[in-house]
């Protein structure tokens, strides 16, 4: 925020965490972007990827562990998106996902291969998870009708690091968290003069149905860094999609961007800043132009004790899937 490289790059040097955040919620690279300093962008980048890659790799054996012992199973999972407009719901992207799970290694069949103009292009495609395999080699995603396969790796050329700086440099810095501090859990019922506890079968199984409230989401959204015209092209991007557009048609290629003008010199001192209050600290760059917005969501979930799978064997696959950082793979 202040623009001092030096000590930026002796912290990436000694593998400083750069997924921290402040208690705003924002991290190191959303700062660097705000700056606009793009060596030190670049540089925080890439120390985000490699260190995403690392802690995939460190987790990897409780993974493999935790997939050995849930269990081999078959599940399909349907989905689709709903409209309040007529008949478009009719025309909207749907699924139906088939997951294979075996020993410790899963395959995930789909058929949905792209959805631009409103119409869905369908095919036969494969993700494939081989956890016997080497790391370098255990994801594989395959086109049934091609007959052909792709390995997904962690390498980037230089060139695609530097096109996902420019479109860092010129999109708005995003930061969204899902707060459950008033998050409750009650029966749902059922009968209209006599109200009785929800249960009913799903699949094979007799399941007790729950109302889950006050989950909500966070999210804010900042542009100080951006300038009129790029506020406008990403207007124009975000029309274009939400109207079934495709991005490559309209030519919305990214520019190179050169790195910003420092903002002024900030004049708080170092006894100011570490006086404040927790989670209060002094505004230290560029002038904030930020944007928040809150909302509310509901869900209904099903509950068995006839299920095999128990809530502990779930928790420690999602715990671990959900450090997989896929921000640094390519095909």
């Amino acid at each position: 925020m202040l623009g001092n490289k030096e000590c930026a790059h002796l912290l990436l040097a000694h593998n400083a965490p750069v997924k921290v955040k402040n208690a705003q919620g924002w991290s190191p690279l959303a700062e660097a972007i705000s700056y606009g300093d793009r060596q030190m962008i670049t540089a925080l980048l890439r120390k985000l990827k490699q260190q995403s890659r690392e802690s995939v790799e460190e987790k990897r054996p409780r993974l493999l562990k935790a997939l050995k012992e849930l269990g081999d199973f078959y599940l399909e999972l349907h989905w689709d998106f709903q409209s309040w407009v007529p008949l478009l719901s009719r025309i909207l992207p749907s699924d139906a996902c088939k997951i294979y799970k075996q020993g410790i290694n899963i395959r995930l069949d789909t058929t949905l291969i792209d959805f631009t103009d409103m119409k869905c292009q369908r095919g036969d495609l494969s993700f494939i998870f081989n956890g016997d395999a080497a790391p370098s080699e255990s994801f594989v995603v395959l086109d049934n009708e091609q007959k052909v396969y792709q390995r997904i790796h962690h390498e980037e050329s230089e060139m695609e690091t530097e096109e996902e700086v420019d479109i860092l440099m010129s999109s708005d810095i995003y930061s969204a968290t899902l707060s459950t501090k008033s998050i409750s859990f009650t029966r749902a019922q059922t009968g209209w003069l006599f109200r009785e506890d929800k249960t009913e079968r799903v699949g094979n199984f007799l399941a007790d149905f729950y109302l889950v409230n006050g989950l909500v989401l966070e999210s804010r959204k900042r542009r100080e860094h951006l300038s009129e015209e790029d506020i406008l092209r990403n207007k124009a991007i975000m029309e274009s999609l939400s109207k079934g557009g495709n991005i490559m048609e309209q030519n919305f290629e990214p520019v190179r961007r050169q790195s910003l003008t420092p903002p002024p010199q900030n004049t708080i001192t170092w006894e100011e800043y570490i006086s404040a209050e927790n989670g209060k600290a002094p505004h230290l760059g560029r002038e904030l132009v930020c944007k928040e917005s809150k909302k509310t969501f509901k869900a209904t979930i099903a509950m068995s004790q006839e299920f095999p799978l128990g809530i502990e064997s779930y928790t420690r696959v999602s715990h671990d899937h959900s450090h997989c950082d896929f921000s640094g793979v390519s095909i």
